[in-house]
């Protein structure tokens, strides 16, 4: 594993998470794959996340096939891109399924390069906390591991707080994404990360999209028997920012700035509610984010950086309704878009 990678991942950046590019056919566009990589590259982020629910786990299907495809891809344009800029990017590998599994997959990873893993418990909803407990620690025992809480309208479910209690005394969970799209949830993980005897060692991550600014603003303070203690988000790795990404980059660093100086504005509030209304229409909040790729898929699509909003699976289909919603918060939040950063970049 790459320290600074690690450092900078512990420090906090952004990461969004990588869509996958198919053509008409729904078949790999690996041309459009490799430039929307650099768009992510070339707008500031400091990591990129792979094969993750954005990137459809459909990649894994032993008729598609994509999983070591894409996560080799997007090595190779790491790695030009860090030689070229002398930067250093964090990769992160998604990685499910059951134990044989994510040990496989986690394995395939650190062969490639990646510095983490991010852990989904996705589709395993009819087995034991124990069971998952056991699941981190032999995925850790491999390379480092970023917990997940993964919101149960996309596969996840809810867990006890105990339950996170164990997962942050594990060694080599070195981070937590919180995104169950719920306070009272997210609260948990913030505890149970304050609580830890590892708590120095854990970053925390926000996922959870519907409140991006205010998880990046808040304090958590927290009795811990006896002893006051405190935690942040201090990254976030998000499908959110896989649109509009430099000027995510943007305000994630006013942001930082901004709490490093005990200095929250109401602009930023409003700025809070501005990226929220916004990923309401990508994600499409009003059919239960069943559209929430092709939303990502619709705005890249229009800025002219992928062709289509096709996934793998065909009944995946961008509405009327989304489409409205999409041109409502395009034409409401002209501060939130990147468009001229990205016409630049096609440009190049």
């Amino acid at each position: 594993m790459r320290d600074i990678a690690l450092q900078i991942l512990h420090e906090g950046t952004v990461i969004p998470a990588l869509p996958l590019v198919l053509n008409k056919d729904r078949k790999l566009d690996e041309e459009k794959q490799r430039r929307l990589i650099r768009y992510y590259l070339e707008a500031g982020v400091g990591g990129l996340a792979v094969a993750v629910h954005t990137t459809q786990f459909e990649i894994r299907d032993t008729e598609i096939n994509l999983f070591d495809t894409i996560l080799d891809l997007a090595v190779e344009e790491v790695k030009v891109f860090e030689k070229n800029n002398n930067k250093t990017i964090v990769l992160v590998a998604g990685v499910c399924g059951e134990i044989s599994q994510a040990v496989n997959e986690a394995n395939k990873a650190k062969s490639k390069g990646y510095d983490a893993v991010l852990l989904s418990p996705g589709g395993l909803k009819d087995y034991e906390e124990e069971y998952l407990i056991q699941r981190t620690k032999e995925v850790a025992a491999i390379m480092p591991v970023i917990g997940f809480y993964l919101q149960p309208s996309v596969g996840g479910r809810a867990f006890t707080f105990s339950y996170w209690e164990s997962v942050c005394e594990i060694e080599n969970v070195v981070a937590i994404k919180a995104a169950p799209f719920n306070r009272y949830l997210t609260l948990d993980v913030a505890r149970a990360v304050a609580c830890s005897s590892r708590k120095d060692k854990i970053a925390l991550y926000t996922g959870n999209d519907d409140n991006i600014v205010v998880d990046l603003m808040s304090e958590y303070v927290f009795d811990c028997n006896g002893e006051e203690r405190k935690v942040r988000f201090i990254g976030g790795l998000l499908g959110h920012w896989a649109v509009w990404t430099s000027k995510a980059v943007s305000y994630y660093q006013i942001i930082k700035e901004a709490v490093k100086n005990n200095a929250i504005t109401q602009e930023l509030l409003t700025l809070a509610n501005d990226v929220t209304d916004a990923n309401s229409a990508f994600f499409d909040t009003a059919h239960n984010f069943q559209g929430c790729i092709v939303g990502i898929h619709e705005v890249l699509r229009r800025q002219g950086l992928i062709d289509g909003v096709w996934t793998l699976n065909e009944n995946e289909e961008l509405v009327g309704s989304q489409k409205t919603e999409i041109d409502r918060v395009y034409k409401l939040y002209p501060h939130l878009n990147d468009d001229n950063f990205v016409k630049e970049f096609l440009n190049k």
